[in-house]
């Protein structure tokens, strides 16, 4: 796990072989956005044990490269789950994650991603706090959750309007390629994720932290609406 500070004092990045988290910093209280694949726990909680207590683990959405590690990092910090209604319940394995409606491009990737994850089944988180669209959580001067469909139907975003950042989840990425902005990959409803992608570009964003890929640090709204200007154009 590779960590980068992206704020001093305030947020650092996680990077794992397949996606990435962010530790949230206020004073000695942590939020972790999303807590890697499964058996991160452990190398999150040494991390986090050098910043501060982690309060809170907020989860973007299902997929396991971002839930993955949650059972074991609630369990060592006591942390808060808070996740959408919509996924919270296949987060808890109470329901089938459903599969993704792939591009026939994205095929390949999401092969290569698959055999950089830890197989099997993995350990669920089993209470959850369920959050809906717009709520206002204790953290970061406010972070608003913003509900962002088609990746998964309960993907969020979390907005931070005191610090102009913007936690995406897998609604936006940056290309591993040319490191452009672009909408995220492997959706369940590729109408719906679009249009979340335009929602997320109308926002005031200085710093933006992405599911898969390098974070913008700086003018960071720009950079998304300069993608979903490009994306309208190629309709």
């Amino acid at each position: 796990m590779e960590v980068v500070e992206l704020i001093p004092g305030h947020l650092h990045l996680l990077r794992f072989p397949v996606g990435q988290a962010y530790v949230w910093r206020d004073g000695e209280d942590l939020t972790l956005v999303d807590a890697g694949p499964p058996g991160s726990g452990a190398a999150i909680a040494a991390v986090a044990a050098s910043l501060g207590d982690i309060r809170r683990i907020v989860l973007t959405h299902f997929h396991e490269d971002h839930a993955g590690g949650t059972a074991q990092l609630a369990r060592l910090s006591g942390a808060e789950v808070l996740a959408h209604r919509m996924d919270a319940p296949v987060v808890r394995g109470e329901l089938p994650a459903p599969p993704p409606v792939f591009e026939d491009w994205e095929r390949p990737l999401h092969a290569q991603a698959v055999r950089r994850l830890p197989q099997g089944d993995w350990s669920r988180p089993t209470a959850i706090t369920e959050l809906s669209a717009d709520e206002v959580l204790d953290f970061g001067g406010g972070a608003h959750v913003i509900h962002v469909p088609g990746h998964t139907h309960g993907s969020v975003a979390l907005h931070l309007p005191a610090h102009g950042v913007l936690f995406t989840g897998d609604a936006v990425a940056a290309s591993p390629v040319d490191g452009k902005v672009m909408p995220g990959v492997f959706n369940l409803d590729r109408a719906q994720a679009m249009a979340s992608f335009h929602r997320l570009a109308e926002l005031d964003t200085d710093v933006a932290c992405f599911g898969h890929g390098d974070p913008v640090v700086g003018r960071a709204s720009a950079a998304i609406r300069r993608s979903a200007d490009t994306y309208d154009a190629s309709r």
